[in-house]
């Protein structure tokens, strides 16, 4: 039975190379990692099946290599988006799906190379279905800002037993994460290890070394996730400057009858060029 195609709008959304796109894989330690693929799109030739060029996505390919589970967010600028979940299947040097990925805007002018390769992901569930109203948008990132306050001035940032030592975030990457018009999504560890990369446009600096959410849409799948789990957190602002941060899940609390979340940064890497996957703290 397909799957793609029971979700009016969702092949338009990933044939649209401006609509954010992220793709999470895990590490053999089962960390979450998420970053931008703008690249992902349809094969065209067979049913759920996607494919992305192997661009700017060094850790990806080397999750990829060790576990092909994984977990895809689209979204379109209307702020619909689908929380998708696949395997890779193969990785494919030459033939019609490199020349497809290498002929499209975003590779053919890039100031780099062609992609190295393409990956063939074949979807086997559509794990959400969501739609913000810029209402609600709005209203979460004051929830979530609230929230950061009232975190802050508690001491509720501080990392569960056993996760690592938390950061600094530098001021640039709090200042962009601080933005209400960037793009922000949440990855962790699902059923049967899958990732899964679900939106939280609200999330947030709280104080130097902890991010916060309103959860909203997400909230079923996120007041579940037990303090402690591993996540990473991408963002991608406008203006294409990517961040990741990755930490631990501090856990789930309600704020005036609304599900918020927040994580503990244990680390933070570049998304883009110049030299896209460094650690930047």
């Amino acid at each position: 039975m397909p799957v793609v195609g029971t979700q009016p709008g969702l092949e338009k959304a990933l044939t649209d190379e401006m609509a954010p796109k992220f793709l999470a894989t895990r590490a053999a330690d089962g960390v979450p990692n998420v970053v931008p693929c703008t690249s992902l799109m349809p094969a065209g030739d067979v049913e759920d099946r996607l494919i992305f060029g192997n661009f700017l996505l060094r850790k990806s390919v080397e999750n990829l290599n060790g576990d092909p589970r994984v977990g895809i967010l689209v979204m379109t600028t209307d702020l619909e988006g689908w929380v998708l979940q696949g395997d890779l299947i193969e990785w494919q040097r030459s033939g019609a799906y490199v020349d497809r990925l290498n002929n499209t805007d975003l590779l053919r002018y890039n100031a780099y190379t062609g992609i190295r390769n393409a990956g063939i992901i074949q979807v086997r569930a559509i794990r959400q279905h969501f739609r913000l109203s810029k209402l609600r948008l709005l209203a979460d990132y004051l929830l979530a800002r609230a929230a950061s306050v009232r975190l802050s001035a508690r001491d509720g940032t501080r990392p569960p037993d056993g996760c690592r030592e938390a950061t600094t975030m530098p001021p640039i990457v709090r200042q962009k994460f601080g933005l209400v018009t960037a793009v922000r999504v949440l990855a962790f560890l699902a059923d049967q290890g899958y990732p899964l990369v679900v939106p939280v446009l609200s999330l947030q600096p709280t104080g130097e070394s902890a991010l916060v959410c309103a959860q909203g849409l997400s909230a079923e799948l996120l007041e579940p996730l037990p303090a402690g789990v591993p996540v990473a957190a991408s963002l991608l602002t406008l203006d294409v400057v990517s961040f990741q941060a990755k930490g631990c899940w501090l856990g789930s609390r309600r704020l005036w009858g609304a599900a918020v979340g927040a994580m503990s940064v244990t680390a933070i890497y570049a998304g883009g060029p110049p030299i896209p996957g460094r650690q930047v703290a």
